[in-house]
């Protein structure tokens, strides 16, 4: 079994997103008989990566930041999809009550812990806050865990 961390950017445009399945697809195709897809499920890149890992029939692993995440974090246009995905997935829930910087740096310090390597949906750009995708990058880097960064030409984030 290969375990395969997803971080990356929530805020991926409509078509940014089509150009990341794609290549997420040809990356992940190849483990696709033993591959395990380990994602904390926010919108945007995780899901992306959530919705290739069950498609090329991968078992999913959802670690949530916190016990509010769903309810406070989760919009309406995007629960149907958030619902769907952590409907097929085995759920673990960080000791958090609240969501916020520091639940989902835990959160994504988690995911490293139990991964073999990380996917990084990133434009090389510096994190917007604590535990954002370059945080998480250069935390799977000092671990010594090979990370992959995807980020297509003509690809953009809202």
């Amino acid at each position: 079994m290969v375990r395969i961390g997803m971080t990356g950017h929530s805020n991926l445009t409509d078509d940014t997103a089509e150009l990341v399945a794609v290549e997420l697809r040809e990356i992940l195709k190849e483990q696709r008989d033993d591959l395990v897809g380990v994602t904390c499920l926010a919108r945007g890149a995780d899901q992306v990566f959530a919705r290739v890992v069950l498609e090329l029939g991968g078992t999913l692993e959802v670690v949530l930041p916190a016990a509010d995440y769903r309810e406070r974090k989760v919009k309406p246009d995007n629960a149907a999809e958030f619902d769907s995905l952590i409907a097929n997935a085995s759920v673990h829930t960080m000791p958090f009550a609240e969501s916020n910087r520091d639940a989902y740096m835990a959160a994504s310090e988690h995911v490293l812990s139990i991964v073999d390597k990380v996917v990084a949906v990133w434009d090389g750009g510096p994190s917007g806050g604590h535990g954002g995708t370059a945080d998480v990058v250069d935390a799977a880097r000092e671990r010594g865990l090979g990370v992959t960064v995807v980020w297509p030409e003509h690809a953009a984030r809202l």
